[in-house]
């Protein structure tokens, strides 16, 4: 039997960015890559983080005695640790987060959250996304990648157009939900085989983010994709699936 992995989307994007990754991985293992709250096939749900964690309680549901591999990159990162803190562990087998912040707002306390950021800064840009929405889905595709041009799998223009289609009023109040998250108190309690992934030329997160998680979560090993920036499934995606596969055979060999 293939075991599961489930694979989180970010942002205002969709399951279909991991699909090159699951090509890879499928013949492999059973994957599962869902759209969250808010976007895609589950626009209609609450778009807020305690429902996509809700979405991902269902996916491990299915998955009955097999406990699954979570990879959660940015948002998916959030939505994992929000269900850890909700269930527990108990119901999965090990943890890929990629590229997030527990919290995200930074503070005069905290400075892994988002890079180059002030909560003044971050206030300001806030704003603009109820004036100007479609400049903002520029500014969001531009800093997913290393490259100005993108990824191979998914080019800025298109991830320009991906981050366009969706419900602008439920990408804000998801946006909303991520400046208010903070889930620091949970990493502690990730008692299950944690790879800390991240891309080296991010320009979303600096590598404090990634350095504080696996100083604080006890079975926590980190990798940095050197070619990446926010986003190393689609920047350097064999790098990253066979990253992904070595580790799932790892915790479930």
């Amino acid at each position: 039997m293939r075991h599961p992995l489930i694979f989180l989307h970010g942002w205002t994007m969709r399951g279909a960015v991991f699909d090159g990754i699951v090509g890879r991985l499928s013949p492999e293992f059973a994957c599962f890559a869902p759209d969250l709250p808010g976007h895609g096939k589950a626009a209609h749900l609450p778009p807020d983080i305690d429902s996509c964690a809700g979405v991902l309680a269902d996916c491990i549901a299915s998955c009955g005695a097999e406990r699954p591999v979570i990879i959660g990159w940015s948002m998916g990162a959030a939505t994992a640790w929000r269900y850890i803190a909700q269930h527990g562990t108990a119901g999965i087998s090990g943890l890929v987060t990629v590229d997030m912040s527990p919290r995200v707002m930074p503070a005069p306390d905290w400075p892994h959250g988002l890079r180059g950021e002030t909560q003044d800064s971050v206030a300001a840009a806030r704003l603009r996304f109820d004036s100007d929405w479609e400049g903002v889905t520029h500014g969001i595709a531009a800093t997913m990648f290393a490259s100005r041009e993108g990824a191979t799998g998914l080019s800025r223009q298109k991830a320009q157009a991906l981050i366009a289609s969706h419900d602008p009023d439920k990408m804000r109040a998801l946006w909303d939900d991520l400046l208010a998250f903070d889930e620091r108190a949970v990493i502690p309690l990730i008692d299950v085989p944690y790879l800390v992934c991240s891309g080296a030329q991010s320009r979303v997160y600096a590598e404090g983010a990634a350095a504080w998680l696996c100083a604080h979560a006890p079975q926590a090993r980190r990798h940095v994709f050197r070619q990446s920036g926010h986003s190393p499934h689609l920047e350097e995606p064999e790098a990253f699936a066979d990253t992904v596969a070595r580790f799932a055979r790892a915790v479930t060999g």
